[in-house]
């Protein structure tokens, strides 16, 4: 029995993804590689793109293939370490980072400069912008027409508002001086990382997988070719942004000469190409691309929270989820920032390395032992590279010594040969157990 549905649909769905997976970080992190890549800017983008587009599609990839959430990518592991892997990755893009990030970001480049009493009017914005979040996500089921029919369109036209002033009459030339020091690929790819969409495509695969059983697909190969071309509609619609946001940045040298980082750089420049009204319009596009993407994060959680602890329900896990967000949403983007870093040095290449063992898992003879025996020497140099970030002398110690060794340690992927050099002796031998689940 055929479950397709109309191309509209699929178009909407992809949308929505597009509009979930764009928010604060997307928004702010390419100015800046702009800026300081200057003539390394291609070498740098395409770092970029590889870790904030081309992960992200393979985590949405993995999904559709896989056919259900986060606990289908874990069910070779331990319970316990699924667990723990769901709590600290939900966590992460939920409550504690990612979500209140959204909420500080749309603040601090819409209404902050508004408000006199910037600590008061923070407060009342996050109460506002959580609010509006929470109204959205108890009703799952019109994802796709509160999201992928009515607010992704409006962000898209402010976009190429945007996008037509930055290409048609860029403020400066090119940078010709580049700020990076080291290897201008490997910068951008761990700029890459502070997008958080890897991480975020293993929870919002589920999310578009649910929107497309709600518009009737029931039938298997076309839930996962559904899901594939929402994830293709949204990494064109990514890659779009970031290239031009990037070109925007490197440009911006007259403009702002130095910038601390990309919020700032987005606000001169937009300001300058439109005047006051620019302000507005980046406000509008800014608040748009957070409020969907927070959204997107606390359905998820809901979703997931539901599922493993189900006392409180999804609308339950919902209301908590955004109360944490708005309170956390108060401690600034630069206090929040200290600890994500650190904290995404531990948790992405996990991540990663869980979405490559995904989309090989059905040509694995044993993927109990393949899982096991890859992930664990990933987690233990990701966590050691993670603490050393973060000040932790000892681990300072063994990730400048002994880690040093590694291949590309230098470039944040030293757990890659550890990785794949467990991946491969775990190829060795064993029984085809699981292949049939595959």
């Amino acid at each position: 029995m055929s479950s397709s549905i109309k191309a509209a649909d699929v178009t909407a769905v992809g949308l929505m993804t597009f509009a979930l997976f764009l928010g604060a970080g997307n928004m702010i992190f390419p100015p800046y590689l702009g800026q300081v890549a200057g003539p390394d800017l291609v070498v740098a983008i395409l770092g970029f793109l590889l870790t904030g587009v081309g992960l992200p599609l393979l985590g949405v990839i993995a999904t559709a293939r896989l056919g259900g959430g986060l606990s289908s990518f874990t069910r070779d592991l331990p319970s316990w370490v699924a667990m723990v892997v769901g709590l600290v990755l939900y966590l992460s893009i939920g409550p504690l980072f990612a979500a209140p990030r959204t909420g500080i970001v749309a603040w601090e480049m819409s209404f902050a400069g508004a408000f006199p009493d910037a600590e008061y009017g923070q407060m009342i914005y996050s109460i506002a912008f959580f609010g509006v979040t929470l109204l959205l996500c108890l009703f799952p089921g019109r994802l796709i027409d509160n999201i992928g029919k009515i607010i992704t369109p409006m962000l898209v036209l402010v976009l190429l508002a945007i996008a037509a002033g930055v290409f048609l009459f860029p403020l400066g030339e090119l940078g010709t001086v580049t700020g990076i020091k080291d290897s201008a690929f490997s910068w951008g790819f761990q700029q890459g990382y502070q997008t958080m969409d890897t991480l975020a495509s293993l929870a919002f695969g589920i999310v578009i997988i649910t929107a497309l059983r709600q518009r009737g697909v029931t039938d298997k190969n076309e839930m996962t070719r559904y899901t594939i071309t929402a994830g293709v509609i949204a990494a064109v619609g990514l890659a779009a942004v970031y290239l031009t946001l990037a070109y925007l940045g490197a440009t911006s040298h007259s403009v702002i000469p130095g910038a601390e980082n990309g919020a700032d750089i987005l606000t001169a420049y937009i300001e300058g190409l439109y005047g006051s009204w620019g302000t507005v319009l980046l406000g509008i596009s800014i608040t748009l691309a957070c409020l969907t993407t927070s959204v997107g994060l606390m359905t998820a959680c809901g979703e997931y929270f539901s599922e493993v602890l189900p006392m409180l329900g999804y609308r339950g896990w919902v209301i908590l989820c955004t109360l944490v967000s708005a309170l956390i949403a108060n401690v600034g983007l630069t206090q929040l920032l200290e600890v994500t870093i650190p904290a995404l040095l531990i948790i992405y290449p996990f991540a990663i390395a869980l979405i490559l063992l995904a989309l090989v898992r059905g040509f694995l003879k044993s993927p109990i032992k393949t899982y096991m025996m890859t992930l664990l020497p990933v987690f233990v140099v990701g966590l050691v590279d993670g603490l050393a970030a973060s000040g932790v002398t000892w681990a300072a110690g063994i990730s400048e010594g002994v880690l040093s060794w590694l291949p590309l340690h230098a470039d944040s992927l030293g757990w890659l040969a550890p990785g794949l050099a467990g991946f491969m002796l775990s190829l060795a031998g064993g029984s085809k157990e699981n292949l049939a689940e595959a």
